[in-house]
C-alpha cells in the first residue's frame, strides 16, 4: 500500500510555485544521519517507499528510520493519444514538493560508515540531488 492521504479536501492541485529554498523541515530532529535534498523537485510516493525499503534492507532491520515529509499533493494524467483540451486529466499518484534544504529521511542506530552507504543508495533512487547530514553535538 502506498503511501497517500486518507482523504483530501480536493481531488485534483495546481502545479504551485515551487521558487525559494525550504523553510520547514530543514534540521535534523530525530535521527543521528539524515538525507538533505540540493534541488527543488517532486519525489513520487513510490521513490519515496523506495528509498525507505532500500535504507531499511541495507542497515539489515537494524537502527530506526523516519521519513520527514508526506506525499499529499494529487498528481493528474491525460490518457495516451489524447488531444489537447478537454479538461484536467484524472489524479495518478501522490508528492511531495521538495525544495533545497529538506530533510527527506533520518536514521538512527546504526555506525556512520553503514548509515552513508544507505543513505547514498537511497539517493539514486531520488530525482533531486542530496547530501548526506549527521547531527552536531554540542
Amino acid at each position: 500500500m502506498p503511501l497517500m492521504p486518507a482523504r483530501v479536501k480536493y481531488r485534483k492541485a495546481q502545479k504551485g510555485c515551487r521558487s525559494g529554498k525550504a523553510t520547514r523541515v530543514t534540521t535534523l530532529s530525530f535521527g543521528e544521519y539524515g538525507l538533505q535534498t540540493l534541488e527543488r523537485g517532486w519525489v513520487t510516493n513510490i521513490q519515496l517507499e523506495a528509498i525507505r525499503v532500500a535504507v531499511a534492507r541495507h542497515m539489515k532491520r537494524k537502527g530506526k528510520i523516519w521519513l520527514r515529509l508526506f506525499p499529499d499533493k494529487p498528481i493528474t494524467k491525460k490518457p495516451a493519444e489524447t488531444r489537447m483540451g478537454k479538461g484536467k486529466g484524472q489524479p495518478s499518484g501522490w508528492v511531495i514538493v521538495v525544495k533545497p534544504g529538506n530533510i527527506l529521511m533520518e536514521i538512527e542506530g546504526v555506525p556512520e560508515p553503514v548509515a552513508k552507504e544507505a543513505l547514498s543508495l537511497a539517493s539514486y533512487k531520488l530525482p533531486v540531488r542530496t547530501r548526506f547530514l549527521v547531527r552536531q553535538h554540542h
